[in-house]
């Protein structure tokens, strides 16, 4: 199935390095912090909505998640929120830049395996000196022969990439945790993907059931069975 493959790209959050857990908790952090304005629910929806109208702004990542933590304050408590309450807000965002790196499990040893038989690749989404501080950090860099921060995963976005590389959409393999960025626009552009789920999942990036039966793809439990695949 994957014998044309020349090149291979990895998605970096919750594919290479656990992120969207501290998403979670940053919302549960915020939603404490307005609690006398609103329910959680309420907060997380209002939070939602607002995250995904300003990112045609701010684009993906943590420094546009606090802008919209911040706007969503403002509006929800009726502008009346006090200082100190958004500079905890902007040290949420900070203790998140500044977060370790969990690698995930099997991660290395995939890499390490592929590194030297496939050209391995980082195709990424989002704040380009955050995505670039957890790549040093991760100790991964040598295997990578290029980093792609992307502004966005869609089918133009991964033409743009290939012909960047300069290669054919049938010599692309992609992994990823994401079935509507890492996975949908590539088989519909005609390259290869499969599909690692993480525990968790932004609800921007869910899709449905019937986008899901259309398509053929792969999915693995654990990044190592991708191992078995080739």
């Amino acid at each position: 199935m994957y014998k044309n493959i020349k090149v291979i790209a990895f998605d970096a959050d919750d594919t290479l390095w656990v992120n969207e857990t501290y998403f979670r908790e940053a919302e549960h952090q915020f939603s404490k912090l307005l609690s006398k304005y609103e329910t959680e629910n309420k907060i997380d929806q209002e939070l939602f909505k607002k995250e995904i109208e300003n990112l045609k702004l701010y684009g993906y990542g943590v420094k546009g998640f606090v802008l919209s933590m911040v706007e969503c304050a403002l509006e929800l408590s009726n502008y009346n929120i006090s200082q100190k309450t958004i500079e905890a807000i902007l040290e949420i965002g900070k203790e998140m830049l500044e977060k370790p790196i969990e690698l995930l499990e099997g991660i290395e040893e995939v890499l390490e395996k592929l590194q030297g038989k496939y050209k391995l690749i980082v195709a990424t989404k989002g704040d380009l000196l955050d995505q670039e501080r957890k790549l040093e950090k991760s100790n991964l860099l040598k295997y990578f022969h290029h980093i792609e921060v992307m502004s966005d995963k869609k089918r133009k976005d991964y033409k743009k990439l290939i012909k960047h590389l300069d290669i054919k959409p049938s010599e692309l393999l992609m992994i990823g945790n994401s079935l509507k960025s890492d996975v949908l626009p590539l088989i519909n552009i005609g390259a290869s993907a499969i599909h690692v789920p993480f525990h968790t999942t932004w609800v921007h990036e869910e899709v449905t059931k019937e986008e899901q039966s259309k398509t053929n793809y792969k999915t693995v439990l654990n990044i190592k069975e991708v191992l078995t695949l080739f």
